[in-house]
């Protein structure tokens, strides 16, 4: 069995920092979500990955290589442009040959892994079997209609008046039926070659499409909402561990984690929290729920619910919560007078000033 993982898209709910970066390398507890997914397909036992890419290829490159250090063997193959889950199908059909496959969205997070759910499949062998949960918007995803026994009846994508609160998940498992049902349909209003039109028309040939609904956790990591709540559910299951420094005037509580390297001086440190390798803390508040990547400065200030990427600096600025603040960024406190904000700002930039 072989996995096709996406990892293109141009990531347009997490800018301005996928104007620089790939959406599936944002990290969630200093690690990329892209690796999690990875980790879960190698403890499920699916080791010959296909990696769709797209325009931030050598920055996944960079960051994957060959996936050895995931114990797998990746192959990376090129998608032009983001026209759609089924087109990646299309395009992997030399690479996926004849196999079974589980296809996984890069920027998708499932607490717990797909291993059980491989081994269903496995044994089991429907044309398609798709994931499922419960979900308050499904406006906003593809959703499955289900019969009075469970079957998977109709799919819809982002539908104005939907069926059912089943969103589907982003991990789908195929054997090469869908290879037909892909070249069989057309690019959808939104000009892209739907999965859900794939697995639709599987249904209408009676082939065995079959459903899970999930009771873990999942997220689509598309959004800062999203993003800063994986960070929180993750952050929860670290053990505590203090590898850098710490002086005796700083305080530690609960599940801190303070890499080889950090430094934390004369702080209060509140869990759960990751603070990377090189980063220094000092006279600083780090509440719950918080990751600071690597060779960070945080000085002067308060932070918490938050993610900080690496090489960035927070002096002396009173209080930050909610934020996802990027790579190399500074953050300082502006001129008492004239009273007014100084701001450069990228596209697609979100502000918020109290007056």
């Amino acid at each position: 069995m072989k996995a096709l993982v996406l990892s293109g898209g141009a990531g347009t709910r997490l800018r301005p920092i996928t104007h620089t970066s790939a959406k599936q390398l944002v990290p969630v507890a200093n690690k990329p979500v892209l690796f999690y997914g990875l980790e879960s397909l190698a403890a499920a036992g699916v080791t010959e990955v296909g990696m769709i890419v797209g325009d931030t290829a050598a920055e996944i490159e960079e960051a994957v290589g060959d996936g050895s250090k995931f114990g797998l063997n990746v192959t990376y193959i090129p998608q032009d442009q983001p026209l759609g889950l089924a087109h990646a199908v299309l395009i992997a059909r030399e690479f996926l040959g004849d196999d079974d496959f589980v296809m996984y969205l890069g920027d998708n997070f499932i607490v717990g892994g797909i291993s059980g759910l491989v081994e269903e499949f496995r044994e089991t062998r429907p044309d398609a079997q798709i994931l499922l949960t419960h979900v308050p918007n499904p406006r906003a995803f593809g959703v499955a209609e289900l019969d009075a026994d469970g079957q998977v009846v109709g799919l819809e994508e982002k539908p104005q008046e939907p069926k059912s609160d089943l969103a589907l998940v982003g991990v789908y498992l195929f054997t090469p039926a869908i290879h037909d049902a892909v070249r069989a349909i057309k690019p959808s209003w939104r000009g892209e070659l739907e999965i859900t039109h794939a697995i639709q028309h599987l249904i209408d040939q009676r082939a065995d499409v079959r459903s899970t609904v999930i009771k873990g956790y999942w997220k689509d990591t598309g959004n800062v909402v999203d993003m800063l709540e994986v960070n929180r559910t993750v952050l929860e299951t670290q053990e505590p561990r203090i590898d850098g420094e710490v002086d005796e005037a700083s305080q530690i509580v609960g599940r801190v984690v303070v890499e080889a390297g950090a430094r934390v001086t004369g702080s209060r440190i509140v869990g759960p929290v990751v603070i990377g390798a090189g980063t220094v803390v000092s006279d600083s508040y780090v509440g719950p729920f918080t990751s600071v990547a690597e060779n960070c400065r945080i000085t002067a200030s308060e932070l918490e619910f938050s993610i900080v990427l690496r090489d960035s600096s927070i002096d002396g600025v009173g209080r930050i919560e909610s934020s996802l603040i990027g790579r190399h960024v500074e953050v300082t406190p502006a001129p008492g007078t004239p009273s007014a904000h100084r701001l450069v700002l990228g596209d697609h930039s979100k502000v918020q000033i109290r007056s």
